[in-house]
């Protein structure tokens, strides 16, 4: 599987790297209500940002999403890669809204 099938913690990290200073990062949302969460692109279900344990996340973690979409785990059953068609954003008033289009709408 390569790296572009495939979402990771270095992705995420990553991303977060690109985002800073952005309406895209968590801590750039909170206050305004938005949820870290995930989208499955190809089925349009969002999953809110959660813990392995299912308590709600302030960041984004792999670790509470659906088994469905987990493509590898850790020898400790961690989850550390989900399906590349995962993408990581945010949940408002039951919409998803990309890292992008958050970063877009905070302006520079």
């Amino acid at each position: 599987m390569t790296m572009a099938n495939r979402m990771s913690g270095r992705t995420l990290r990553m991303q977060n790297r690109a985002f800073a200073g952005t309406g895209g990062v968590s801590c750039a949302n909170r206050k305004r209500g938005f949820v870290p969460g995930f989208m499955d692109s190809e089925t349009g279900c969002m999953y809110a940002s959660c813990t392995a344990d299912g308590s709600p996340s302030p960041i984004h973690r792999l670790d509470g999403l659906p088994a469905s979409l987990v493509i590898q785990r850790t020898v400790a059953g961690r989850v550390c890669a989900v399906k590349g068609s995962v993408v990581a954003g945010f949940i408002h008033g039951g919409r998803f809204y990309t890292r992008e289009q958050l970063a877009e709408a905070s302006g520079p």
